[in-house]
């Protein structure tokens, strides 16, 4: 009989909504708090029973919510050292009942306790447990997939099993894998990820429009856990077992782009064995430049014209022994961008990685001059997407569109990072971007120094005065709002929900608000001839992202655009409810998924709200605009800034300022 089921407290914070304080807290406040019954001093354990109780009886919790039991059955249920199984065989088991309703149900009636993997083998479901789950939890997670659907039961099991083994499970940001997918993707195009790990970047890829996908993981476990995220989520992906490097499982497979993550510093990454390999046209990868494989392994795998991004440690931009194939990239054209990016935004190291985009070059391909090189190792988050992606397709248009040459479309513009290859042809061969696209210290320097200063008194005085408005909001005592759910105020009237009709961004005349001006909250930028069924934006109506994990919900101030594809749009009866209060709700809603881990596109009519007079959600909605007018002072603030230490630095090292 497994144990029963466990607790930490960042559990028990996530089932009383508060914060891991405030069950410190508790614990030293009440002499009734349940005492651990596992684990340390400095991570206790408490029975999954007894805290639901407590809870209950304290009026901070109804009942335990079915997700938490199933995770929690589940984490007791096998050794920590096969959860990672276990939750692949979960994954599976969803993936069975999605396609198979009526076998599970005859299943069920016929079983008397447990479901051991003898049973499953004869059914049409990959890979089924050779762990026995009790009969009660596949239940469970057969109730939770009726409620949810089976994708976001997986994607919260997932989230929370990631979260339980964050110190040993490495995880590639889901900012960095959209970011990636964003760069090299095409619409309706095949990606390979040779290292797929549990599926991040093949997932990001998805969204981002491809509809072939194709990877490799030499860990079984992380391979099926891929395998059945896709599925899930209906995209059909191909993904085999298999170290890429020594057992390449997709042949003389070539992908309309290639997404990589590849570990980083494993020095016996089979230099001896693979010395005579074909995928080495650009030299053979020395035995200290274990990254390097990888690159050649994706261009073998790429397209001719296709384009390759990987993640890349930072020296592998620099280091001696691998600049002469370093210097081959960049003499046949096939490296076309490098990006420093924000420390930690790789999942095997703390430090600042890079990203290198390359082009796969196709026969007669005149070689281009130069390279793209950024370095936004200071921005934000929220803003690097955009301004990374933005560059990178200016590049692209400006230097290798209709495969011209950079030579033929016009000087180098080396302010924005449009470097000639000529100054990265020396000795070292250094592609770190900081070093080829610094800020100037010679000429105007004093003077840009002082206006960036101008600037960034100009923005902290802005953002004073919005900390001055935020102290009119008071929080007064704690209380619980009274909830609802948009499918009651859909029920009742008050809310209408709309999606968008496959609006394609075509030749017209009429705006077309697309997905991208919603998450850039910028007016309507694609145009759109009359088709049938198309919705019209109109003032009041609030619009968010369908799925995927970068959430904004936005309330539409000038309307006649048509509703994009991937966005939905909430209609509000404006004498019942404020759209901006529910905007606000919607974003938490949002955040809320993203912290675990789960991508915004679980069933919004599930989404609640509060039930408040329409005063009190104008009050709201007030609150939530001064909020949001304070996260863009602080951006700016923080971009002002980082830009003008960077002045200050260039200007005293070039003796245009003095200490």
């Amino acid at each position: 009989m497994p144990d029963p089921a466990t607790v930490a407290v960042a559990d028990i914070a996530q089932l009383a909504g508060v914060g891991r304080a405030a069950v410190n807290n508790w614990r030293r406040r009440f002499d009734d708090f349940p005492a651990p019954v596992g684990g340390t001093s400095t991570s206790p354990l408490f029975s999954l029973e007894d805290v639901g109780e407590w809870l209950r009886r304290r009026g901070k919790l109804a009942e335990v919510p079915l997700s938490e039991r199933v995770w929690q059955q589940l984490r007791a249920g096998v050794e920590h050292r096969r959860l990672a199984e276990a939750v692949g065989h979960i994954g599976a088991f969803l993936l069975f009942l999605d396609r198979s309703k009526e076998r599970w149900e005859w299943l069920a009636r016929r079983m008397e306790g447990q479901i051991s993997s003898a049973e499953f083998t004869a059914a049409d479901l990959p890979e089924m447990p050779e762990t026995t789950f009790e009969l009660s939890l596949l239940r469970d997670v057969a109730e939770l997939a009726e409620q949810r659907g089976p994708a976001e039961a997986f994607d919260f099991i997932h989230s929370r099993y990631l979260e339980a083994s964050s110190r040993r499970v490495p995880t590639l940001p889901a900012e960095v894998a959209d970011l990636m997918a964003d760069l090299v993707v095409p619409q309706g195009g095949t990606v390979l990820d040779p290292a797929c790990g549990r599926g991040s970047l093949l997932l990001s890829a998805a969204f981002a429009g491809a509809i072939g996908l194709f990877g490799q993981e030499r860990d079984a476990t992380a391979a099926r856990m891929t395998a059945v995220r896709l599925l899930l989520h209906g995209h059909e992906a191909v993904v085999r077992v298999g170290d890429s490097l020594r057992a390449d499982r997709f042949g003389f497979l070539q992908a309309d782009a290639v997404v990589c993550s590849p570990p980083f510093g494993e020095r016996s990454w089979g230099y001896e064995e693979l010395a005579g390999d074909i995928r080495w046209q650009y030299g053979l990868p020395p035995r200290g430049e274990p990254e390097l494989p990888w690159v050649q392994h994706a261009l073998f795998h790429v397209k001719p014209g296709g384009h390759i991004v990987i993640l890349m440690p930072a020296a592998a931009a620099g280091r001696r022994s691998g600049r002469r194939i370093r210097a081959q990239l960049l003499r046949s054209g096939a490296l076309r961008a490098v990006v420093a990016l924000p420390a930690g935004a790789a999942p095997h190291t703390l430090g600042s990685p890079h990203l290198w985009v390359l082009r796969r070059p196709a026969a007669g391909d005149p070689v281009p001059s130069r390279i793209l090189m950024m370095d936004v190792t200071e921005l934000s988050w929220a803003r690097l997407r955009q301004a990374v992606t933005e560059r990178w397709r200016g590049f692209r248009s400006s230097s290798v569109s209709a495969g011209l040459s950079d030579r033929m479309v016009g000087p180098p513009d080396e302010e924005n990072g449009a470097v000639p290859l000529i100054r990265l042809l020396d000795e070292d061969v250094d592609l770190t971007p900081v070093r080829h696209v610094a800020v100037p210290s010679s000429g105007g320097a004093a003077q840009e120094f002082m206006t960036s200063l101008d600037a960034v008194a100009s923005a902290v005085a802005a953002l004073q005065r919005v900390l001055g408005d935020l102290r009119a909001i008071t929080a007064g005592e704690d209380r619980d709002l009274p909830r609802t759910t948009l499918a009651e105020q859909a029920k009742a009237g008050a809310i209408g929900l709309y999606e968008e009709h496959r609006t394609a961004s075509v030749p017209g005349t009429i705006p077309l608000l697309t997905l991208e001006d919603v998450i850039a909250g910028r007016a309507p930028s694609g145009r759109t001839s009359v088709t049938a069924g198309m919705v019209i934006v109109e003032p009041g109506d609030v619009v968010f992202p369908a799925g995927g994990r970068e959430f904004a919900a936005r309330v539409v101030r000038e309307g006649g655009a048509v509703l994009g594809s991937g966005l939905l749009l909430l209609r509000v009866d404006p004498d019942r409810v404020d759209p901006v209060c529910l905007a606000g709700f919607l974003r938490i809603a949002g955040e809320q998924a993203a912290e675990r881990g789960e991508p915004s596109r679980a069933d919004i009519r599930r989404v609640e709200i509060p039930r408040l007079p329409l005063e009190e959600q104008r009050r709201l909605g007030n609150a939530f605009q001064k909020l949001e007018l304070l996260e863009n002072e602080v951006a700016q603030v923080g971009e002002q800034g980082a830009r003008l230490v960077r002045l200050g630095l260039g200007g005293l090292s070039g003796g245009a300022l003095s200490s």
